[in-house]
């Protein structure tokens, strides 16, 4: 179901609607694994993720290197997409194959506002990665001084 994972790239909730009235698997994975509501999410594609999460997406897949939507939009600093993936009950201290989090993945780039909201909806800053490493420690390696002091 490729074309899935194209609507949810381009925001296309039309035929994103189309194609799960058809019976689309709203859960498909193509071969990295990214589902439609990841690619979604990575592409700032705020309808589509809403329509894709109230078609029963689920918020938690992983793709083949373990990221999750969420840490996927906290990479790129997509606030309102983080809002509605931790209402909908994403796992906000998941770990991808490195043992990386979103609360990580926030510090490392720089998106102190998602820092800020992942601390205020409960993330664990304490989980290391397979390095040994805590999210003020990847800010450290930035230079990130407002999120270490987040961190703090």
């Amino acid at each position: 179901m490729e074309e899935l994972i194209n609507a949810a790239r381009s925001g296309d909730v039309a035929r994103i609607s189309t194609l799960l009235a058809d019976g689309a698997d709203v859960n498909f994975a193509n071969e990295k694994g990214h589902t439609p509501l990841i690619i979604a999410s990575y592409n700032n594609q705020l309808e589509a993720v809403t329509l894709l999460l109230d078609a029963g997406a689920d918020v938690n897949a992983k793709d083949n290197g373990g990221n999750t939507a969420l840490m996927g939009v906290c990479f790129k600093g997509y606030v309102e997409i983080a809002t509605i993936l931790l209402q909908h009950g994403s796992d906000i201290d998941a770990t991808h194959g490195n043992g990386g989090t979103a609360l990580m993945f926030a510090t490392m780039f720089g998106r102190n506002d998602i820092v800020q909201m992942l601390l205020n909806a409960g993330a664990n800053k304490m989980i290391a990665d397979s390095s040994g490493l805590l999210a003020v420690d990847h800010a450290g390696m930035q230079g990130n001084l407002v999120a270490i002091e987040l961190l703090a």
